[in-house]
């Protein structure tokens, strides 16, 4: 914003450049609709950087528009109006950094900008702001650009963050692929943040099913990065979401990959790790959605992988162990929405009554015993014995040798006996 620009771009209506449209013989813009906060919020995404908590706290005692307006000494509030914080916080050269950027900053033109690619924006106060972000305090977003048709906040409500390695493995990414495939058939949006490697398999996973699935980005909703999946986030922005804190045409910074994680964890129910070395920028996502009281859950590998040291060390620390998507949502779905009880395959010992199972399991490997040596081991009367492998010869488990019984060979096999008689089938 500049000089005399900055109240009228801050939404104060007057007529001054930079002011609301359609006087003058120019055409009416369409972002004179936005409110002054709108207004206000949009022009701070280009002056504070994400998760700046000074800043949020200024936003939060001030408001946006006061806010800006002081930061251009534009408001009344003197020159500049800004108070520098205590010690220990923002110094002056921070300070003149913000001005500056303010003195520039031109809402209008973003707000027009991301109307050009179907984008939009949102802030606290918004129909669409998702609530759950407010839990960041001061260091929730400013607002978020859009680009996308669904509305952010339903699709908030039943979201699930899937993150993980950029240099995943193969199993990584099929781990994650097949999990976020499996959430979107249950009705879940998958969010992730558009990176190689585990970030692409789960948004691929979601459209593949036809599914939900969201893109946070640490640059502008109009910036296609990496470059490699320009493809898919388009093909993202055509069935669900792209979104982020920063105005059109911005570029990634690494810090800015650190802080969009927090917006991830927020914004979602859950977070599932798939795969993260020790040192991964996922397990800052899942961290921030432990500090949350988010669900934080981890997807096991290899002991000896160090694509999967990461996970194990979080899966230590508290975080649920998941292995497919029906166990995701019986944490972050509604009360009944259990996974299926694991089992492994049915035997047909497993049909046999308690008696005859335990006669079954004392007769030995690799020789026949009498009536009476069973009967001691199993801890059954001999008659009892008697009737029972009647039964069991009856199902093929065991065979006669004259006064003596012994395993079929099917059984023995099969492995079905724990023991020897003579260790008490231990």
């Amino acid at each position: 914003m500049t000089g005399t620009g900055a109240r009228a771009r801050a939404g104060d209506g007057s007529g001054e450049p930079g002011g609301p449209r359609g006087s003058g013989g120019r055409s009416p813009d369409p972002t004179d609709a936005a409110g002054p906060e709108v207004l206000a919020r949009a022009a701070l995404t280009r002056v504070v950087e994400p998760g700046d908590e000074i800043a949020g706290r200024w936003l939060r005692e001030y408001g946006a528009v006061r806010l800006i307006r002081m930061l251009t000494g534009s408001g009344g509030d003197g020159d500049g109006g800004v108070p520098v914080p205590a010690p220990g916080g923002v110094g002056a050269e921070r300070l003149a950094g913000y001005r500056r950027r303010a003195a520039v900053a031109d809402p209008h033109k973003d707000l027009a900008a991301a109307a050009a690619y179907g984008g939009r924006f949102v802030c606290p106060g918004s129909a669409e702001w998702p609530s759950q972000l407010d839990d960041l305090g001061d260091a929730r977003p400013v607002g978020l650009w859009l680009r996308g048709r669904p509305n952010l906040r339903t699709w908030a409500l039943r979201s699930v963050a899937v993150v993980g390695a950029r240099a995943c493995t193969p199993y990584g990414a099929h781990m994650a692929q097949t999990l976020a495939a499996g959430l979107a058939e249950r009705g879940w949006v998958v969010v992730s943040g558009a990176a190689y490697g585990i970030d692409g398999a789960a948004h691929r996973g979601a459209l593949a099913r036809g599914g939900a699935t969201a893109a946070v980005l640490a640059c502008g909703a109009d910036v296609a990065y990496p470059r490699g999946h320009a493809e898919l986030l388009g093909r993202i922005a055509g069935q669900g979401l792209v979104l982020g804190e920063l105005p059109p045409g911005s570029h990634p910074t690494p810090s800015r990959f650190v802080l969009r994680n927090r917006v991830i964890a927020a914004l979602t129910r859950g977070t599932v790790v798939v795969e993260a070395a020790l040192r991964s920028g996922s397990l800052v996502t899942a961290r921030q959605a432990q500090k949350l009281g988010r669900f934080t859950m981890g997807v096991p590998g290899p002991a000896t992988s160090g694509l999967s040291a990461g996970v194990h060390e979080l899966l230590r620390g508290g975080a649920e162990l998941v292995t497919d998507a029906a166990e995701v949502v019986e944490l972050v779905g509604a009360m009944g929405e259990l996974a299926p009880e694991r089992r492994g395959p049915l035997l047909a010992r497993d049909l046999l009554d308690r008696d005859t199972a335990r006669v079954l399991e004392a007769l030995p490997a690799g020789r026949p015993v009498r009536v009476a040596e069973l009967a001691l081991a199993s801890g059954t009367g001999t008659d009892e014995v008697i009737g029972r492998l009647y039964e069991l010869h009856s199902l093929g488990f065991v065979e006669r040798q004259g006064d003596d019984w012994q395993l079929s060979r099917r059984t023995a096999g099969a492995g079905t006996q724990t023991g020897d008689v003579r260790r008490g089938g231990g």
